[in-house]
């Protein structure tokens, strides 16, 4: 027995979810993705928030009135270094079995945790739909709602066609880190390396995150497009490459869906102004499904 009568806790029991936030200039939003975490019905979780812009976050949510144990507070060693190198900070210093993914303006759902956790008893990375909102949270669309199901590397991203920081997964079973050379579709290239370990992934068709989508990215800004072609095409030469190691058609599979993904990109600007709001993921889901790859 622990302290206080409390029994040990074994390894083998340790569910506990590393939440790993980065946060810049996120005093806008962070008290709300914080209170998503405590809202959590799974309640064995840390949230790790690093500081990415010198700010004393710690202090500021006890102002808002959130004082919990189960958050700690990193920096990431500069201003502006990027999430990438924010979240490698805290993959460095957590010893939890497992970790989840949660951008400093967006959201869990009250059971994202413990669906992922269950699925995790057989499956070393879980991913789950995601309801797409504005910076209101307004909804936008769902992506990736449907059945649950087996995905794996090939497969993956024509269930989930955009965002993939949806994820939590057993650091015992894929381990990545992320890579603060690319602009854009980092969830992508680590997810990708986890697949290296990890051949296979559940994927929950319940929407149990709140993804926020800029104002910057619904606009098709130049330097986000920029951005998101010059790293979608280096991801395709990497599975080109064979750089994850991945069994072939599984890098053909994902490698299939970057070429489309980049033809939309070239012919969103002028899809978007024919069709002022049009989302990228309304604009691209016709093309895949036009492929025959996308499942049901």
């Amino acid at each position: 027995m622990g302290q206080a009568g409390v029994p040990f806790k074994s390894a083998a029991m340790d569910q506990t979810v590393a939440i790993i936030t980065p946060a810049w200039n996120a005093q806008a939003t962070i008290v709300t993705t914080v209170a998503s975490a405590l809202a959590q019905t799974h309640a064995e979780w840390e949230l790790w928030l690093i500081a990415d812009d010198g700010f004393d976050y710690e202090r500021f949510l006890a102002q808002a009135g959130i004082a919990d144990p189960r958050i700690r507070f990193l920096s990431s060693g500069g201003n502006g270094r990027g999430a990438s190198n924010a979240r490698n900070v805290a993959l460095e210093r957590i010893t939890a079995p497992y970790a989840a993914i949660l951008d400093a303006d967006d959201r869990l759902k009250p059971r994202k945790l413990e669906k992922a956790v269950a699925a995790l008893a057989e499956h070393g990375i879980v991913s789950t739909a995601l309801d797409v909102m504005t910076e209101d949270f307004a909804h936008l669309r769902h992506v990736g709602d449907g059945p649950d199901r087996v995905l794996s590397a090939g497969t993956h991203k024509w269930v989930s066609l955009s965002m993939d920081s949806m994820i939590v997964w057993d650091r015992r079973r894929a381990d990545g880190r992320y890579d603060p050379t690319m602009s854009n579709m980092t969830d992508l290239e680590f997810l990708l390396q986890l697949y290296r370990t990890a051949p296979t992934s559940m994927h929950l068709g319940t929407p149990l995150h709140d993804y926020i989508k800029r104002s910057s990215s619904m606009s098709n800004g130049k330097n986000v497009a920029t951005g998101m072609i010059a790293s979608k095409t280096e991801i395709l030469r990497r599975l080109e490459t064979g750089h994850y190691g991945l069994p072939a058609e599984e890098a053909e599979g994902c490698a299939a869906f970057l070429r489309i993904s980049l033809q939309a990109e070239a012919r969103y600007e002028a899809a978007l102004a024919a069709h002022p709001g049009l989302l990228f993921e309304d604009h691209l889901q016709p093309m895949l499904a036009a492929a025959g790859r996308g499942l049901p």
